[in-house]
């Protein structure tokens, strides 16, 4: 498996100084948090984005995907998810990045079904630009859909190869589930694995990797069990947790653990 960081845990960081960050502590990847807050979003130039991409290039570091925040299940009109969707994939695209990140966001008091149905219907229309771009969407489980069985209710609706799952490890834990019925459901469509650690259910300021009570042993187990040999991201959410120590110095400790867990699945 590879290994790679989001640049959630480091907000607003110049990206060369991501870049420099990944090629020092051993990250074969990055995830781009895909913001305006941030160096590289949608509203980038032409220029701008062929200048980040020629920066992955030249410092041999890949980028994993492109984490949106479009909210598929959300209600409202389908045009401007589908206009924000189709920006992700065509900075995606021009990053050279494979995967595009979205959200389920169905809100309260919306039923399971009618969310279902909305988020799969985007989906697949989507899905179908997507496949032009040669990128591919990946439905995080993640808030309304925080469960392996939760997002295969969407994805079992969609049917479409340009659309799979980013499996979220804290998500899937806090709905209760175990990571091999995780891994189970989500196999066929998994495109990578968002790891991170907390200190509980109740407090999920996150925590370096192996300090908290996720069960990230049990993940890289059950993935190489089965010969998974896609990404491991760190998502560590300093952005919504000013007071978490920052992320650079937990990198290198961080590499390692993985690298240990990995070692003791073979």
């Amino acid at each position: 498996m590879k290994l790679a960081f989001s640049t959630l845990g480091v907000p607003g960081l110049p990206l060369a100084d991501v870049l420099r960050l990944a090629t020092e502590h051993g990250y074969h990847g990055v995830e781009l948090r895909a913001h305006p807050e941030e160096p590289v979003h949608p509203g980038l130039t032409p220029a701008e984005r062929a200048d980040a991409a020629a920066a992955f290039e030249a410092a041999g570091v890949e980028v994993l995907g492109v984490a949106g925040y479009a909210r598929v299940a959300a209600p409202g009109d389908d045009d401007p998810v589908l206009t924000e969707v189709r920006a992700l994939l065509d900075l995606a695209r021009d990053l050279g990045a494979p995967f595009v990140r979205v959200f389920p966001g169905g809100a309260p008091g919306q039923s399971p079904e009618e969310a279902d149905a909305t988020a799969a219907r985007r989906l697949g229309t989507a899905a179908e630009y997507a496949a032009d771009l040669d990128v591919r969407i990946l439905l995080e489980t993640h808030d309304s859909h925080r469960t392996a069985a939760d997002a295969m209710r969407v994805l079992g609706l969609v049917g479409h190869r340009r659309v799979g799952a980013l499996w979220d490890v804290m998500h899937t834990w806090l709905g209760g589930e175990q990571p091999v019925e995780s891994f189970a459901a989500l196999s066929p469509h998994l495109g990578y694995v968002q790891v991170k650690d907390i200190a509980s259910a109740d407090d999920t300021t996150p925590l370096p990797l192996g300090a908290g009570v996720l069960p990230l042993a049990d993940c890289v187990e059950v993935l190489s069990r089965h010969d998974w040999d896609g990404w491991l991201c760190w998502e560590y959410e300093k952005r919504w947790y000013a007071d978490a120590p920052p992320l650079p110095g937990l990198l290198a400790p961080g590499r390692e653990h993985l690298a240990r867990l990995l070692n003791e699945s073979v």
